[in-house]
């Protein structure tokens, strides 16, 4: 497992990615930018972006669902290049490198997820944890205060007024 968040090659193959399709989409006409263009970078920029953010949580399920939202921000781009392949925006060949960019980097995710998993279940494994006790109730503990205490009680304290039952 990397030390470092830049250490770790599935943000790296997401970074290479991003930057390819921002200065992709930089040399588009503006309506071509204004609307595919926008949300590919988006998308692609958002895998990084929840990727980066996973990495910096503690929590095993706040990591792994970030690694979700990772993934789905990586279907997104692919749709988007998609489009963006139909419409002649960028050529097949553009294309076909990342759509198997984009292959590595769902297969890294993935990788990182089951690793989170499996670092989670043999965590739960090792831990301590406290037998479960079996509290149970007996007809002669079930008056826990008496008549004759919470009378007392009353008497003695004068923020409760009567009347008051048990």
């Amino acid at each position: 497992m990397a030390t470092e968040l830049e250490e770790l090659r599935v943000l790296r193959i997401t970074e290479e990615l991003t930057d390819l399709i921002w200065r992709e989409v930089w040399t588009w006409n503006e309506f071509a930018r204004d609307t595919v263009g926008k949300q590919i970078t988006r998308a692609a920029d958002s895998i990084g972006a929840n990727i980066a953010e996973a990495y910096g949580r503690f929590h095993f399920g706040e990591k792994i669902n970030l690694l979700y939202y990772a993934r789905g921000s990586l279907f997104e781009t692919k749709y988007w290049l998609n489009r963006c392949k139909t419409r002649n925006l960028i050529s097949d060949d553009k294309a076909a490198d990342w759509t198997t960019r984009l292959g590595e980097c769902a297969r890294q995710i993935n990788a990182f997820v089951n690793h989170l998993k499996t670092q989670r279940r043999d965590k739960s494994e090792k831990s301590l944890r406290e037998s479960t006790a079996d509290y149970t109730s007996h007809e002669a503990m079930d008056e826990i205060i008496t008549a004759s205490e919470l009378e007392w009680l009353a008497s003695n304290n004068p923020y409760l007024e009567p009347p008051f039952s048990l």
